[in-house]
């Protein structure tokens, strides 16, 4: 697997912005965690995409400051369109969905960036969300959002063609969603064959994302490549558990987890209760049950050990990998560190620096994923010493 960090966590939404936050924190990154080269999973919001998609000379400056910092770019977050670090996003993250021509342009927009400024011979992956918000959502708005992909799928060919370069579209379940779990994406893409066809349509493992549905990771895995569904890109990232709600100390525990920014979707083992933002439970006029565990949507940082009453679900991380590794193109899949809540996290939560934080996540992954990072373990260890 091909391991980077996701640039949504920084705030950069033009091109001299982006330049700035690889210079200033990506290198960095690189350079703490002990890594010659390191990928970097790029947010690229609508206007920077689409200027990078039509002017070369915005290509080489992208392209001069991945070099100069070491770094590499196979994937790309194509989920937030915009704006991903208004004060508040919540819903807004999910527009425009995929039954808009502006959906489409933007994702078009970011595989022309990549083919562009990929390494020679490697493949890309672009990251996407799941349809859309569920709310309003009809049979219309699944015909309008298969033509989009089709469209996308006939793009992504031609791409290649033009190109030589081949780009994947990553389809990221999430609680909420149209496509809420792996379960929803299996079905949806398995009654329209012509997306997964030629494989350039395939599904993103979010594993903060799985988490909080309960699915076991093999099973998951497993039902999405026996439909025929690629494992295109992991986005490594660990949810936040209370495996026992009865506890006293649950409320004031999860209380500072629920913010303004970004919605914190719970869901509660066996499926039964559901919530689209955290203060729906804390608040919640009949107080939710308290006999089995609930799972919140927090991107808690990959080596972070909440305090009880509290848990990580890191072991559904390490299981997702296991997994997709165990599947023919497994080892092919991106791996990406997607933890974007560093500046909403509890202030015990977060580190000294972004940087800090960023690369102790990059060696957890180096540490305890090694059978998925064989590669990039070894160029650590023949490193030495930082670059």
């Amino acid at each position: 697997m091909h391991l980077s960090y996701c640039t949504n966590v920084h705030p950069a939404e033009d091109l001299p912005g982006i330049v700035r936050q690889l210079d200033e924190n990506a290198g960095p990154v690189r350079r703490e965690a002990g890594l010659d080269r390191l990928g970097v999973g790029l947010w690229l919001p609508v206007g920077t995409a689409s200027l990078l998609a039509r002017d070369g000379e915005a290509r080489a400056t992208l392209a001069a400051a991945l070099e100069r910092n070491g770094l590499e770019l196979r994937t790309i977050n194509a989920f937030p369109y915009r704006g991903f670090h208004d004060d508040v996003v919540k819903l807004a993250v999910y527009r425009p969905d995929w039954t808009t021509r502006e959906r489409l342009d933007y994702t078009l927009d970011c595989a022309h960036v990549l083919a562009a400024l990929l390494p020679d011979g490697a493949d890309g992956s672009i990251s996407t969300l799941p349809l859309g918000w569920r709310d309003g959502w009809g049979s219309a708005d699944d015909d309008a959002a298969e033509a989009s992909l089709v469209r996308l799928v006939d793009g992504l060919a031609a791409l290649e063609r033009e190109t030589g370069r081949t780009v994947r579209v990553a389809i990221e379940p999430e609680p909420g969603c149209i496509l809420d779990d792996v379960a929803d994406i299996v079905a949806w893409l398995s009654a329209r064959p012509r997306l997964i066809a030629d494989g350039r349509i395939g599904l993103c493992l979010d594993t903060c994302h799985l988490a909080v549905s309960f699915a076991p990771p093999a099973e998951a895995v497993a039902a999405a490549v026996a439909a025929g569904i690629r494992v295109v890109k992991v986005q490594a990232s660990v949810a936040l558990e209370v495996p026992d709600p009865s506890d006293p100390r649950t409320e004031a525990a999860l209380r500072p987890f629920a913010e303004e920014r970004y919605v914190h979707q719970v869901r509660e083992a066996g499926g039964t209760r559901a919530a689209d933002d955290l203060p729906e439970v804390l608040d919640a006029a009949e107080a939710w049950p308290r006999d089995r565990a609930w799972r919140v949507h927090v991107h808690i940082p990959l080596h972070a050990r909440p305090a009880p009453p509290l848990r990580a679900t890191t072991e559904v991380l390490e299981a997702a990998v296991e997994a997709v590794l165990s599947t023919p193109d497994g080892d092919r899949a991106h791996l990406d560190v997607e933890t974007y809540t560093w500046s909403v996290l509890p202030e015990q939560m977060r580190p000294g620096t972004l940087v800090e934080g960023i690369a102790a996540e990059l060696r957890w992954a180096l540490e305890n994923l090694p059978r998925a990072l064989a590669g990039a373990a070894a160029a650590t260890a023949a490193d030495g010493s930082r670059a």
